[in-house]
């Protein structure tokens, strides 16, 4: 199979547990877009987040951005796919959220938006490089399209939150945990796999000609439709449970691994 596409999450995934892509995994991407294979990013993260470090890797196609929700160039930043999550889902997460004095935030226009300041809030921006704005008045946030809203809480606990949310919120939202700490709420298309299909159809290329690599459950769309699914060496078991290849783990340059095997060596 001669591999087109590559679709590669962030955290935990293309960068090492210092938050860096090594030179050795530089390499390795430079190679495979010499060879004329479209690599793009597929991350919860939100565009502004993660196309500085699509830059920085010196990519410059649409990227996959809030899990899906949202599709967008690099080069002149026009929007390809998006999704917003549905109103009513969205005020009724937050009345949940109220009662239950759980920590919601949500973007609006590329910015990070809370209700209030607090140690969840500062960890998170500060793991993804991301500024935030307080906005008591919450709802006023609330009522404006969003392709994603966050809870942060502890991992228990956001797993029954996860199955009370399904039941109040139906089929029209998708629920996902990008780390055990963070439950992501988007449009029922704001997954990585309805993206992938998105931009490998936007590319002309079939979906058998992708390769999706990832390390969480929010991952587990794209490797099920891409024509080879690889959970990294560090995934969580769900996901090598599921994956066609395991690589080595992101601080042993498991993407580069990846590239080597099936694009650069591939016969």
């Amino acid at each position: 199979m001669t591999y087109k596409l590559i679709a590669i999450d962030i955290d935990d995934t293309l960068i090492n547990d210092n938050k860096e892509v090594t030179p050795a995994t530089q390499t390795a991407l430079e190679q495979a877009v010499a060879h004329g294979v479209v690599v793009t990013l597929a991350t919860g993260r939100a565009y502004a987040s993660a196309q500085a470090l699509a830059r920085q890797t010196k990519l410059n196609v649409p990227i996959i951005t809030y899990q899906g929700a949202l599709v967008k160039n690099l080069l002149d930043e026009k929007v390809l796919y998006e999704r917003y999550v549905p109103q009513d889902a969205s005020r009724k997460l937050y009345d949940y959220c109220l009662e239950h004095n759980l920590h919601l935030q949500t973007y609006i226009d590329d910015k990070l938006y809370a209700r209030e300041e607090n140690d969840k809030l500062r960890d998170y921006a500060k793991l993804n490089g991301t500024q935030y704005h307080i906005e008591p008045d919450f709802i006023k946030v609330i009522e404006q399209k969003t392709p994603k809203l966050l809870i942060i809480d502890e991992p228990d606990y956001l797993d029954e939150v996860a199955v009370a949310l399904r039941e109040l919120l139906g089929s029209e939202v998708h629920i996902t945990k990008s780390k055990p700490y963070f439950l992501e709420i988007m449009h029922r298309e704001g997954t990585k796999g309805h993206a992938l299909t998105f931009l490998a159809d936007h590319f002309g290329h079939q979906l058998s000609e992708c390769i999706a690599i990832g390390d969480s459950w929010n991952d587990h769309e794209m490797l099920e439709v891409a024509g080879l699914g690889v959970a990294m060496g560090n995934a969580i078991p769900a996901l090598k449970e599921l994956a066609d290849y395991i690589t080595a783990s992101n601080n042993e340059d498991g993407v580069k691994q990846v590239i080597e095997k099936f694009v650069l060596n591939a016969e």
